[in-house]
């Protein structure tokens, strides 16, 4: 493989290392080569690295047809571009040469030139045309890829790639004394010395960290700061400094180039930018295993997770950061631990390594998927289910369905009808469509191979006859326009009306290619509805497939909720939800809350499956505690962290069905609350007995379901392997998705 890199070559800071580093390292297995449009310190350092670059100058037309001949003539298979030069040379370049293109975004286009009115409006203006012509964009964080999903770049042609660097024996040429020395400091060696490596311009905001480390030297005389940078902004920040009467404990380093020494001579690393990709900053101080405090901005919480592998605090929060400041330099335990948290989180996921394999994973990506399209007039795969609507359940469930039609083919397109297109393109990383935008569905059916209808209870009429109807028609129309049909991993029922019984029975047998379900009361309900055409195999929830986040992240809620995990708290995971009949409940739901707590040391916390409809119905419980303290957790910003909360749990009463799940596959003993046949199917299915239904809910009944519950916590593990063998059964769903998109018999 032959790729061209192409650069303006006056780059600096992160992007430089970046770029260096990654050719440096593709050179090992692929040719790799270089074009830029400066000569300077970037090209020497390039060539010096062993990277071949070529430098072309001159009027645009002219470099640019010497860059066209180039590329005919070198048999490259890929462009690849950087910045704003390199994106608009490549984008002029799509049509004449034909190759594929991709752009490595490093940072947000719209504020790289903030403070430069003049560059803005011409380099910005061109480069944002630039992207929109490149098919292929690669996000150097997760959050730049969200970022650009946002501004309604293609999701699936996004790519994440992290920054990477060589963890393997650092060491620095100067010991702290002597770098210190060379600053020309003499501070006492009990000195806690912070530090920041950046460019002294406004999306840096040195200012905010001036103000922190002000008010964190008020409570700790010993803190010392060095800043290591230049830029416009330095007078303004060295003003600032004598402002706050900070100006004897602060070095002004200026640009430095042994970064290895700078960050040795520190005992705590910062970063207080406004935007970020994700800068290289973190990883260079994490080989130091230097404890970090950052602000919360793009892919900074990739890699500092609060409290975990470092401390967060919003932009411009300088107040946030002081204390931060303070509780690091009065805390040396806490500093190793940070630290060498964060040193092990980096090693595992930003080596150069990794960073080269992702790449090269990259590349061939966008080639194969480009021999994929020659000659295809359908491809991948529609679903549709309860998606967008802030269920953690349905997404979690949507979450397993892309990840099990990826591992049949991880080039297939996928598109997803959807409430929120724009959180589920982000989330998911699928093409998305509006649920009820009728023409943009009919004209995506017509091009796929397969119609996939599942997750949840779709096929049903006791929360409302037009769900069901619109579901229905949408089977009978993937069908008609060309589709195999699938019903996937789902539930059946109840269906009440006569009418809609009738009607749904025939449409699934007409239209339905293959059904899984989730249990065995949904294949009892086809059979009444008279459904014998499709092939139906019983499988299980998509859900129970799904990983569950680290444990410290879920720790690390917990804590930020002060619920104080590390002193070995016991909780009571509950998660209830508006229902007919609930608010009759409340006070039983309050009362053996009480009970756990007081009898058996159980603190309640509140774990939110939908959104704001949980989160109110806990607050109406949480209103009528007399005894028990407890926490409404926010939603879960994932599945994974979801599932790890509900594995922190050491008992779980829940009316929802996911929440059940969540716990079951984690060993959780499980109280159920049944307001629908699907709980207690789940229930049944993974042999607990423990569920009372709603109607006949009492305070004595649900205490005596709780201190069975708690009499099982101390065998976990049975539970898991019952539950582990729907994770076996779940397969099912996705070999028969397979057999129908290879085309095979349903």
């Amino acid at each position: 493989m032959k790729v061209i890199h192409l650069i303006s070559g006056g780059d600096t800071g992160g992007a430089k290392t970046h770029i260096h580093t990654l050719l440096q390292g593709l050179n090992r297995h692929i040719q790799a080569d270089m074009v830029c449009f400066t000569d300077g310190p970037f090209t020497q350092e390039a060539r010096a690295l062993g990277i071949h670059t070529d430098v072309l100058t001159g009027s645009p037309p002219a470099v640019l047809k010497a860059l066209r001949d180039k590329i005919r003539q070198g048999g490259y298979d890929l462009i690849h571009c950087h910045g704003s030069r390199g994106n608009l040379m490549g984008a002029l370049l799509k049509r004449s040469t034909g190759l594929p293109l991709v752009t490595t975004v490093h940072s947000d286009p719209k504020i790289d030139y903030m403070g430069r009115p003049l560059a803005a409006l011409t380099f910005g203006t061109l480069n944002s045309w630039a992207l929109r012509r490149i098919p292929n964009h690669i996000g150097v964080s997760q959050p730049m890829v969200d970022l650009l999903i946002g501004r309604g770049y293609d999701p699936q042609a996004v790519f994440d790639i992290p920054n990477g660097l060589d963890f393997s024996n650092p060491t620095s040429r100067l010991t702290r004394e002597e770098y210190l020395a060379s600053l020309g400091l003499d501070w006492p060696q009990d000195a806690v010395i912070a530090g920041i490596a950046a460019r002294l311009n406004p999306v840096k905001d040195i200012g905010t960290l001036l103000r922190g480390f002000a008010l964190a030297r008020r409570e700790q005389p010993s803190l010392r700061l060095i800043i290591a940078g230049e830029g416009e902004e330095g007078p303004m920040l060295r003003q600032l400094a004598q402002e706050l009467g900070v100006e004897d404990a602060v070095c002004f380093a200026g640009w430095v180039e042994d970064t290895d020494s700078f960050y040795h001579a520190l005992d705590i690393n910062t970063l207080t930018s406004l935007s970020e990709g994700f800068p290289y900053s973190l990883p260079e101080g994490a080989r130091f295993a230097l404890p970090t405090v950052a602000t919360n901005v793009g892919g900074v919480p990739a890699l500092i997770k609060h409290n975990v592998t470092g401390l967060l605090f919003q932009p411009r929060d300088h107040e946030a950061l002081g204390r931060h400041l303070a509780d690091l330099a009065a805390n040396s335990a806490l500093r190793r631990r940070l630290g060498d948290k964060l040193l092990e989180k980096a090693r595992e996921s930003y080596s150069i390594e990794h960073t080269v394999r992702r790449q090269l994973e990259i590349y061939e990506t966008i080639l194969r998927r480009r021999d994929r399209a020659s000659g295809r007039k359908r491809d991948g795969v529609i679903l549709c289910g309860a998606y967008g609507q802030n269920n953690a359940g349905d997404e979690a469930v949507l979450k397993a369905l892309v990840a099990e039609l990826r591992s049949i083919d991880p080039d297939m397109p996928l598109w997803v009808m959807t409430r929120k297109p724009k959180a589920t393109r982000r989330i998911h990383r699928v093409g998305a469509i509006y649920t009820f935008n009728l023409p943009a569905f009919c004209r995506r059916m017509s091009k796929s191979v397969l119609y996939a209808n599942g997750g949840g209870s779709l096929i049903q009429d006791v929360t409302s006859h037009r769900s069901l109807w619109f579901y229905l028609f949408t089977l009978a129309a993937a069908k008609r326009l060309g589709c195999r049909v699938m019903m996937y991993g789902c539930g059946i029922g109840p269906i009440q009306s006569p009418r809609n019984r009738k009607r749904a029975g025939r449409i699934i047998n007409r239209n339905v290619d293959a059904i899984t379900l989730r249990d065995c009361a949904s294949l009892d309900e086809l059979a009444a509805l008279g459904v014998d055409r499709p092939r139906i195999q019983v499988a299980a929830d998509p859900a129970v497939s799904l990983p569950a986040a680290p444990a410290e992240e879920a720790e690390a809620v917990l804590e930020q909720a002060g619920l104080h995990p590390q002193e070995g708290q016991r909780y009571l995971g509950v998660t209830v939800r508006p229902w007919p009949g609930f608010e009759d409940k409340l006070s039983v739901f309050a009362q053996a809350i009480d009970y756990a707590y007081e009898q058996h040391g159980l603190l309640p916390v509140f774990l939110p499956i939908e959104g704001k409809l949980d989160v109110a119905a806990a607050k109406q419980v949480t209103a009528r505690l007399q005894k028990a303290p407890a926490a409404v957790l926010p939603p879960c910003a994932s599945s994974e962290l979801a599932i790890a909360l509900s594995a922190r749990m050491d008992v779980a009463l829940s009316m929802r069905l996911h929440a059940l799940i969540f716990a079951a596959a984690r060993g959780v003993p499980l109280v159920g609350v049944v307001y629908d046949p699907k709980v207690s199917a789940f229930l049944e299915r993974v042999e607990q007995d423990l569920y009372v239904p709603l109607e006949e809910l009492t305070t004595q009944g649900l205490c005596a379901l709780l201190d069975a519950a708690e009499a099982r916590t101390r065998d976990r593990a049975a539970l898991a392997a019952k539950t582990a063998r729907l994770v076996d059964l779940e397969r099912i769903n996705r070999e028969q998705a397979a057999q129908l998109l290879e085309g095979g018999a349903p």
